[in-house]
């Protein structure tokens, strides 16, 4: 059912394998030392396959009744016990009503746990929300999402049960999640798997009282799940330690035994982290930045929808930063001069990127320049997200970065500020580069919502006055219509000025992130991270 290409319904003998199949891995789970084993039960996967109508409709002993239906859980469990005894953990992840019409509703449900319950047979639930068939991106739901997200359903099945206890997962990120959920008594228990991700001391340090202290995961699904789902190994945006740790002892920072004076200058995800990794080593540590915040783009993504947690990010930062005596100085911008007579042992150069302004295409490799692109009603997603350039009403955002976040979110960020939004694009699909992450469909979801279109496999030949001639590739048609503000979502230009000064006198200084070319926040994280620890 999951598989396109097909699949058949088992075999008697098919099922009582699996079953045995079941028992057999907790067995061995139990002869290894574990208490307890959590038998993956929802979002449609296979238990949860028995027990729906959409996906069993056997006529056998193995479906048409409830009590049929949920034979296969029921021996698989009794099995267990036979094999692990009384005392060994049976678990459930389970998920609430079936997001599609003839599926298992929350009252059916809360029927199954109920019949589970009044036989002993499970000692938790953990509850998730969506399904693999056509909710993914609400198994492991992204910033689109708000928190708690399964605390309600919690609340259900904790009023449902009277032997097993209850998990709430799904976006409980957070100590202070955590106690609400619980304090309320909506559940038992709960879960925090990317916020521990983010800071794998979160609960010590929870325990210790330094909630300020925990790293804040961003819900971005970049790393932990995205590069997991392309068949590498999982790691963390905001802590790319995560995936390292062989590397890099844990996620620990080891004291320097040799003191230095580093200048950073810069104050982005770059900065930020190479200034806090160094001075958490026991440099002294100086950070420069020529605007009033600290952030860099990140602030600017942070007023993007629904991105509001990347400014808890920054705010943890700030404190790291003050709490490790980080001299941060802004509204300064310091010349290749200054650098040189700094007297800083080590120089880091994080100054970032820029946004192009030549609305260059990568459809139109020959052309440097779009026609028309210094016009006054041109800006780029930088110019609008810090509220330097007002867009009209009628706004066509050219994207070639292929529906990358500062694109897609600013198309969104204008559609809510009632703009009519048009994004034209050379990729032939919407958000296109969210899609590992499980973001793309909730963004399309909210073009369609909010009436953003989409232009998709169409190149920008020229923007005259107010009309953009536009081209659709792969017919070699060209149209054209009138907006009011072109908007460019284009790749950034490394602002590397300094550093190719301070080359130029044979300086040695370290420059990373967006400085040395335009990539994502994780590789700025990332070679802070390096840079720091080797400092």
């Amino acid at each position: 059912m999951h598989d396109p290409w097909g699949s058949h319904a088992m075999t008697e003998n098919e099922i009582n394998e699996l079953v045995e199949s079941f028992i057999q891995a907790a067995r061995r789970d139990h002869e290894s030392g574990f208490d307890g084993v959590d038998l993956f039960s929802g979002y449609n996967c296979l238990i949860d396959q028995f027990w729906s109508p959409i996906t069993n409709r056997r006529d056998d002993k193995w479906g048409g009744s409830l009590e049929n239906r949920l034979r296969f859980s029921v021996e698989i469990c009794e099995g267990i016990r036979k094999v692990a005894g009384d005392d060994f953990i049976i678990g459930m992840t389970i998920s609430g009503a079936e997001p599609y019409p003839g599926g298992l509703s929350m009252d059916d449900k809360l029927e199954i746990v109920s019949w589970l319950d009044a036989r002993g047979l499970v000692d938790y639930y953990s509850i998730g929300n969506g399904s693999y068939l056509n909710r993914f991106a609400e198994i492991v739901p992204s910033f689109h999402f708000g928190m708690k997200l399964t605390e309600t359903e919690a609340e259900q099945f904790k009023n449902t049960v009277s032997h097993a206890l209850i998990t709430a997962e799904a976006r409980v990120k957070t100590p202070e999640n955590a106690e609400e959920v619980l304090s309320a008594g909506h559940a038992d228990m709960v879960s925090i798997v990317r916020g521990q991700i983010a800071d794998p001391h979160l609960a010590n340090k929870a325990k210790e009282g330094r909630a300020e202290d925990i790293r804040p995961c961003i819900s971005c699904n970049q790393l932990c799940l995205g590069r997991r789902l392309r068949d590498y190994w999982g790691s963390c945006l905001v802590n790319p330690s995560v995936g390292r740790e062989h590397e890099w002892d844990g996620d620990t920072t080891p004291p320097t035994i040799a003191p230095k004076e580093i200048l950073v200058v810069g104050a982005g995800p770059a900065g930020m982290e190479v200034a806090r990794m160094a001075a958490a080593r026991g440099h002294k540590v100086r950070l420069v930045e020529r605007l009033d915040e600290i952030g860099g783009q990140f602030r600017l993504a942070a007023g993007q929808p629904e991105r509001g947690e990347i400014g808890g990010l920054i705010s943890w930062y700030q404190t790291q930063l003050e709490k490790l005596q980080v001299r941060i100085d802004l509204r300064t911008e310091l010349s290749a001069e200054d650098i040189r007579n700094s007297g800083a042992d080590e120089v880091v150069l994080c100054t970032g990127s820029n946004p192009s302004r030549t609305g260059f295409q990568r459809s139109m490799p020959h052309r440097d320049t779009l026609p028309g692109v210094d016009q006054d009603n041109v800006c780029t997603v930088h110019d609008v997200l810090d509220g330097s350039f007002t867009p009209g009403t009628n706004v066509l955002l050219l994207d070639d970065i292929n529906g990358w976040l500062p694109a897609s979110l600013t198309a969104l960020h204008l559609a809510l500020q009632r703009h009519v939004v048009t994004v034209v694009t050379a990729a032939d699909v919407a958000a296109g580069q969210m899609e590992a992450s499980h973001t793309a469909s909730t963004t399309r979801e909210r073009f369609w919502k909010y009436g953003v279109e989409v232009l998709t496999s169409t190149a920008l030949m020229k923007w005259e006055g107010n009309t953009a001639t536009l081209l659709h590739l792969y017919a070699d048609d060209e149209e054209k219509r009138d907006f009011d503000t072109l908007v460019l979502a284009t790749t950034n230009t490394p602002e590397d000025k300094i550093t190719h000064e301070l080359a130029a006198d044979h300086m040695v200084v370290h420059t990373i992130g967006d400085a040395v070319s335009a990539r994502t926040a994780s590789m700025a994280f990332f070679e802070a991270r390096k840079l720091g620890m080797s400092l």
